[in-house]
Order: C-alpha cells, then sequence, then structure tokens
C-alpha cells in the first residue's frame, strides 16, 4: 500500500547534498513507495482549528545538480497525510514552537507525526538527557552566576553552554585556572537573566563525540565520531570536526538501553544520542543528523531503517 509523506524542513534549495540527513530520509521514503510533499514553516497554518498546508509534491534525486523538483503548491488538510516528518533545523524558537501546535492538530486529525510534536516541545535537547543521570557527566542547570562559580570550583574543567545552541555555537571550555570566567558567565547567562549548562569536561573528546542514532527505540549499530580539530574542544562537524564511523560499544549499548523505552513512550521515533566517552551529554530530538556518513561507512540504510517503523505504525493506525 502506497503512503503519503509530508516532510517540514528548510528550503531544500539550500541543503549540503552530500551531507544532509533529510534529503537521506526522503529519498529512502520515495524509494519505499511514498509520495511526497514538501513544506516550509511558512506554508503551515491554523484555519478554524484545522491543520492546513500549502504543499507542493515532491521527487528527490541521487544526483548532486538536481537533487529535487517540485510541482504547483496546492492547500491540503495536513491531517489527511499518512505521516509528516518534522526536520527543522534549530534554534528552537517560538515560530518552531507554533509550528508544532499546527502539527498537533494535524496529528489529532490523523496525521502520524514525527517526531510527535509535544515531544519535541517538552524535551529540550540538552536538559533531556539530565533525565537519565545515571548516564551523565556531573551537570549543573542554573542561571545563578554564584552556583555556576562553585560547580567549576568543585569541578575545575567544565564545559559551560547554552540550552538553545547546535553545531557547537556558544560552547565555553573553562580550565582550572578558571580565565575568563566571569566573562564567560556574564555573556552565556545574560547577566543572570538565562538559565545555562555546566558539564564537567570529558577528556575522552579527543577521541571523539559520538552520534548514535535510534530508530524507534534500537540503535543503528555503528556511531560517528567526531573528533575535534587540533587545540579545539568541539566535535561537532560544523565546528571543524572530522567524522569517523565505530561500531557501539558496550557501554554505548548500554546508554541506548536506559534511554529507549522512554523515546518510545514519548514517540520520538528518530533521535539521536550524543555521548562522549562513557557519558551521555545530549538527545537530539529535532533534526538529527549523520545518516549520511554513517551509510557510507558501514552501509547501514538507516532511512529505510525509519521508513520500516513508520509503516509499521501506519499499518497499525489502519
Amino acid at each position: 500500500m502506497n503512503y503519503s509523506l509530508g516532510v517540514v524542513m528548510d528550503p531544500i534549495a539550500q541543503i549540503n547534498f552530500k551531507k544532509d540527513t533529510t534529503l537521506a530520509l526522503l529519498q529512502a521514503a520515495q524509494d519505499s513507495g511514498f509520495q511526497l510533499f514538501y513544506f516550509e514553516q511558512s506554508d503551515l497554518y491554523l484555519d478554524n482549528g484545522r491543520a492546513i498546508g500549502k504543499g507542493r509534491p515532491l521527487r528527490v534525486f541521487d544526483d548532486a545538480e538536481r537533487w529535487f523538483s517540485l510541482e504547483e503548491a496546492r492547500e491540503m488538510p495536513l491531517g489527511e497525510l499518512d505521516t509528516i516528518l518534522m526536520r527543522i533545523d534549530p534554534p528552537f524558537d517560538n515560530e518552531y514552537i507554533y509550528s508544532t501546535y499546527i502539527l498537533e492538530a494535524a496529528e489529532r486529525e490523523g496525521a502520524l507525526v514525527v517526531n510527535k510534536p509535544q515531544s519535541l516541545r517538552d524535551c529540550n535537547e540538552k536538559i533531556f538527557a539530565t533525565t537519565f543521570p545515571q548516564c551523565c557527566p556531573p551537570v549543573l542547570v542554573s542561571k545563578d552566576m554564584q552556583r555556576l562559580r562553585e560547580f567549576h570550583k568543585t569541578h575545575r574543567d567544565v564545559i559551560f553552554k547554552p540550552l538553545d545552541g547546535m553545531g557547537g555555537a556558544g560552547i565555553f571550555h573553562c580550565k582550572p585556572d578558571g580565565a575568563n570566567l566571569g566573562a564567560i558567565l556574564e555573556m552565556l547567562t545574560q547577566h543572570g537573566r538565562q538559565q545555562i549548562m555546566a558539564q564537567r569536561y570529558i577528556p575522552e573528546i579527543k577521541d571523539g563525540d559520538k552520534r548514535i542514532l535510534v530508530v524507534d527505540g534500537v540503535a543503528v549499530p555503528y556511531c560517528l565520531a567526531r573528533i575535534p580539530e587540533a587545540g579545539e574542544t568541539r566535535g561537532n562537524l560544523a565546528a571543524g570536526g572530522r567524522g569517523e564511523a565505530r561500531p557501539l560499544t558496550d557501554r554505548d549499548r548500554w546508554i541506548v538501553e536506559q534511554v529507549a523505552p522512554t523515546l518510545k513512550e514519548k514517540g520520538l521515533l528518530f533521535v539521536g544520542l550524543d555521548v562522549i566517552g562513557d557519558y551521555l551529554t545530549e538527545i537530539n530530538v529535532t533534526s538529527p543528523t549523520c545518516v549520511r556518513e554513517i551509510d557510507a561507512a558501514y552501509d547501514t540504510y538507516i532511512g529505510a531503517r525509519l521508513m520500516s517503523a513508520i509503516t509499521h505504525r501506519l499499518a497499525q493506525k489502519r
């Protein structure tokens, strides 16, 4: 049976063909027989409480010169789509939240939204990880600069970061000498007005910040270790890190076992766990990446795994 799939994403003409995970997922969906429809956030609206979108039929191609084609836009009830992928990159701002309200209406009207809109709002990617303290390094979320100073005094080697960043933006490594600690805290907390995260520095970052992808509660058996450039503490590819695909370790699999039941309970079908050394540091729920890099190294067919999970859910609904 053929199904319809809408994707809400950043402008498709501006993506990086070689690296874009959303494109990889769309290629897998098309290969699985889904009819694709393309939306940007500005295409979504509520009309008397009903979720509507200005969607364009979409085809995707494995061609670096021409990776998509779009047909003429038409208004359509979002609830009549079988499934909708929400793949907007952070920042997680008010417009993102408003989009989840519209997608929640589509969900009530019958669409399977991946990931579940309520959980996208509830699960801040940094704070959500602290739900599993047995997996995490010592961590503090606060806007109290004195409390943050005490955390640094206790742990001496600390990472400070905003709660809404991506790609390594705004992350500071404060070493035992405390150089620039005051300036870092003033800037990140906006002089005590904004919550931030303090996390004990994990020296294993030199070996890579691992992205582990989890599909419907099951880990892909290989991860992408994002290895920082020399002199850098951020492994993010956007910050110049180098990706190296690797098999999961026993500790990686244990972390997934701790987290997976909650992911399934919250309707989070496609998630990226960030693990440094033995510690979970973030749970990415908005637009997890690294599919292409892992697939290229190990033929893992991650997009096909996700489409299989989606079609299984849809078959159960019908």
